[in-house]
């Protein structure tokens, strides 16, 4: 297994908002998390992804328990082994798509030429090799996506997990970016967990798992 969660508690004030979630995800799955707003599934994928703690259970990626590590060596964990793609991109508008994509690879440390060589590899893989010099706001919101998939992507991670990632998306874009995590899975054998209300994504997925007011009903 890529990942394993066991137990997991979450509690913010007196709301009991994760209450004894266990799942396990094989490499190279792309699995679907679904479920209500406030089901918790947000408050799941950030444990799962080291952006936040449990109060309770455990979290073993690439057999390695993160939920121990130090709030250091869980940044250093993150940025090496987990990509994040988020609804709104969140790229930075004064850099380039180019730059952009760079930016785990210098926070690991790699050298400016490898990073960039790497990068746009990564673009071109994706599809946007040519919108490399252009700031985002040159980029239509497909192009956007990609280049944060491409950032995701550029310290080869154990895993990316997604979060609404075709939420901001029209439907040829939204259909567009999950062919391109199948296609992804396929050539690099990338694991996805994703977040989405996006029933066709859901439904193409090797698994989809249902929460419902912070379990898990069905998976």
């Amino acid at each position: 297994m890529i990942l394993e969660a066991k137990n997991i508690h979450k509690n913010y004030g007196k709301l009991h908002i994760l209450k004894g979630i266990s799942l396990s995800v094989k490499k190279g799955e792309v699995v679907s998390i679904v479920g209500a707003s406030g089901a918790g599934k947000s408050t799941l994928l950030h444990i799962l992804g080291a952006l936040d703690r449990a109060d309770q259970g455990e979290v073993w990626i690439n057999s390695k328990r993160i939920d121990q590590l130090s709030q250091r060596q869980m940044s250093a964990f993150r940025n090496e082994y987990i990509g994040f793609v988020f609804q709104f991109h969140h790229l930075l508008p004064e850099f380039t798509a180019l730059e952009n994509v760079c930016i785990p690879a210098y926070i690991k440390g790699v050298s400016k030429k490898k990073a960039q060589i790497q990068a746009m590899e990564m673009l071109d893989l994706l599809g946007v090799s040519s919108r490399a010099h252009h700031k985002p706001s040159a980029l239509s919101g497909g192009e956007q996506q990609r280049v944060s998939v491409a950032r995701a992507l550029i310290n080869q991670p154990a895993l990316v997990l997604a979060d609404e990632p075709s939420g901001n998306l029209d439907s040829e874009n939204s259909t567009s970016l999950h062919n391109l995590f199948f296609q992804l899975r396929k050539e690099l054998n990338q694991t996805f967990i994703i977040v989405t209300h996006n029933k066709e994504l859901s439904s193409i997925s090797d698994r989809t798992i249902h929460m419902r007011d912070g379990i898990i009903e069905e998976a």
